[in-house]
């Protein structure tokens, strides 16, 4: 479990291996400035390691969690459950599994322990949360997915890598829009227009109404009749476009705000990405320390 935990973050843990790198480095030459210079890059990838994570910590934490039903169209925070049902759910491509969510890599073999990326892919199918309130569709296409499922399998000189994502608890952090229902754009004007141009192509039928003098011609007063009618007709669709149910969807921020997809609950989430803010921050001081306690201690 702590390795699953500990590989949700790989950024994280990428971030600290390069600083293991860098003080290596210095190791071996052993001079002042070089312990310097990987002390200062040391604290500088912790200083932005640290800010990403605060960024999502403050994302998470000023966020209520909304319910569906009632959810204000923009950012939202929502938290659900996948519906499981075959039709909303797809197949991964190796392990066959059903999932909402995968991405997958095949590496090829080169040499001992070198492996070479072939080819790579992502679902990008939308699918259902609930939260008993309502339901909303989420489209994946550029989330950053926290917590799915790593499946590794070998075939010859191949390695398959697929992370998967099940139907279950879902949490989602993006931008929220209804469409259709209240939300359905109409332009009063153009759809009379529009409604009154198909009228004009069926002239029999628009005779048979609105020919009140029967000479085969629409007249002026003929004419406002129809216009009229028309109106009617046309607020009465749009009072039942309006008055039907919208369909909700999240999807990646326009502003180019975070947009997260987690298999964990918000509260975990943010825990996590506290604790590793707070490995980054001692990091962060103790480089900067050793930075200047060599700057004035040199050999």
């Amino acid at each position: 479990m702590l390795f699953k935990g500990w590989r949700r973050h790989y950024v994280d843990l990428l971030t600290s291996v390069s600083h293991l790198v860098l003080l290596v480095i210095a190791i071996q030459f052993r001079r002042p400035d070089v312990w310097q210079w990987c002390l200062g890059l040391v604290a500088l990838i912790s200083g932005f390691a640290w800010a990403s994570n605060y960024r999502r910590v403050r994302a998470i934490a000023d966020l209520p969690t909304s319910r569906i039903s009632s959810a204000a169209q923009g950012y939202v925070e929502l938290y659900g459950r996948a519906v499981p049902d075959p039709e909303h759910l797809i197949v991964s491509p190796f392990s066959a599994r059903r999932c909402v969510w995968y991405r997958y890599k095949v590496y090829r073999k080169r040499g001992h322990n070198d492996w070479r990326l072939e080819h790579q892919g992502v679902s990008d199918e939308t699918f259902l949360i609930t939260d008993g309130s309502g339901q909303c569709f989420v489209d994946p296409d550029h989330a950053e997915v926290v917590g799915p499922e790593r499946r590794v399998s070998y075939q010859a000189d191949y390695k398959r890598v697929e992370e998967i994502l099940f139907a279950g608890a879902i949490y989602v952090l993006g931008e929220l829009t209804t469409v259709g229902g209240a939300n359905t754009p109409l332009n009063k004007s153009e759809d009379v227009s529009a409604l009154l141009g198909e009228w004009k192509q069926d002239k029999a039928n628009l005779l048979q109404r609105f020919d009140l003098d029967g000479n085969g011609e629409i007249d002026l007063k003929e004419w406002e009749l129809a216009r009229r009618a028309a109106i009617r007709e046309v607020e009465r669709q749009h009072r039942e476009l309006r008055t039907a149910a919208g369909v909700h969807v999240i999807r990646a921020p326009a502003d180019g705000r975070m947009f997260l997809l987690s298999s964990l609950s918000p509260h975990r989430l943010r825990q996590q990405y506290l604790c590793w803010g707070w490995v980054h921050a001692v990091i962060l001081a103790g480089a900067l320390a050793a930075f200047f306690w060599v700057g004035q201690h040199a050999w």
